[in-house]
């Protein structure tokens, strides 16, 4: 995959982002890190203080568990909209002309969701593989392989 002078890379997935720029060229990227952020997010048994809750039915002799809710992932997929947002405003401040989004597919499918139409325009490609834990050096590799 091409990466032109000045594009932007995030790289995200439910609990970090990073945000960087290549300040090389097409054929030699060379990025560099202009944001980072993490955030903590405990597993989703540590995020809850009760059992499931339980219904009657009105009908028969039946007793139903409601479905739980997982903290945890819902936690990660604001994560994801906060990061389409940051995109947002820096796509509609002109901070960059192209854009590539690294990320697992999960996040990338929440990401998607919440592109704004400036942020589509400028998108370039997708990556769906979690880079987060990698060096730049990793994240460079991993798009001029795409």
């Amino acid at each position: 995959m091409q990466l032109p002078h000045n594009a932007a890379v995030l790289v995200a997935d439910g609990r970090k982002l990073l945000f960087l720029r290549n300040e090389g060229d097409d054929t030699h990227p060379n990025l560099t890190v202009e944001h980072a952020e993490e955030q903590a997010n405990p597993k989703d048994s540590d995020q809850k203080s009760d059992a499931p809750g339980v219904s009657y039915s009105s009908f028969g002799s039946g007793r139903n568990t409601m479905e739980e809710v997982d903290f945890h992932q819902l936690e990660e997929d604001r994560f994801a909209a906060d990061a389409a947002k940051l995109l947002e405003r820096r796509a509609l401040a002109g901070d960059f002309d192209s854009l590539i989004v690294i990320a697992p597919p999960h996040t990338l499918g929440e990401l998607r969701k919440h592109y704004h139409a400036a942020v589509s325009a400028l998108l370039k490609g997708e990556l769906a593989k979690d880079l987060t834990k990698h060096t730049v050096a990793d994240i460079e590799a991993a798009i001029k392989a795409a």
